[in-house]
C-alpha cells in the first residue's frame, strides 16, 4: 500500500473531494458504505422504470405471490449481516419490496 493520499477521480466535484479529504476515517467508512447502497438502490430505481416502460408482461413466475405484480424483479439485501430476496416494483414514484426469503450461501 502506498503512503501517497489516492489521487480523486477527475470527475468529482473539487468541493466533494475537499470534504471528503477533511473527513476522519471512520466518517469516510461511513460515506463509503452509504455511497455503495444508494448507487445500488439508484441503478435498481432505473431497471425498475426501464422494466415499467417495456409494454409486454413477462409470464409469470410460478413462485410469485398473488399480492405481488408480474413486472417485480427480486433483489438482495443485506441486513446485519445477512442476505435477504425481495421483491420489489415500482407504483407510480414508490418503490414496493416485499420478503421472499434468505438468500441460500450454497447457490
Amino acid at each position: 500500500m502506498s503512503y501517497e493520499p489516492p489521487t480523486p477521480p477527475a470527475e468529482l466535484p473539487t468541493d466533494l473531494v475537499n470534504t471528503l479529504n477533511e473527513s476522519s476515517s471512520e466518517q469516510l467508512q461511513y460515506v463509503a458504505r452509504y455511497a455503495e447502497e444508494l448507487a445500488e438502490h439508484k441503478a435498481r430505481e432505473a431497471r425498475l422504470e426501464e422494466d415499467a416502460d417495456e409494454s409486454e408482461i413477462e409470464e409469470r413466475p410460478d413462485d410469485l405471490p398473488d399480492d405481488v405484480p408480474a413486472k417485480a424483479t427480486i433483489t438482495i439485501k443485506e441486513i446485519n449481516d445477512n442476505r435477504y430476496y425481495y421483491w420489489q416494483w415500482r407504483e407510480g414514484d414508490k418503490v414496493t419490496s416485499k420478503y421472499k426469503g434468505p438468500v441460500n450461501p450454497d447457490e
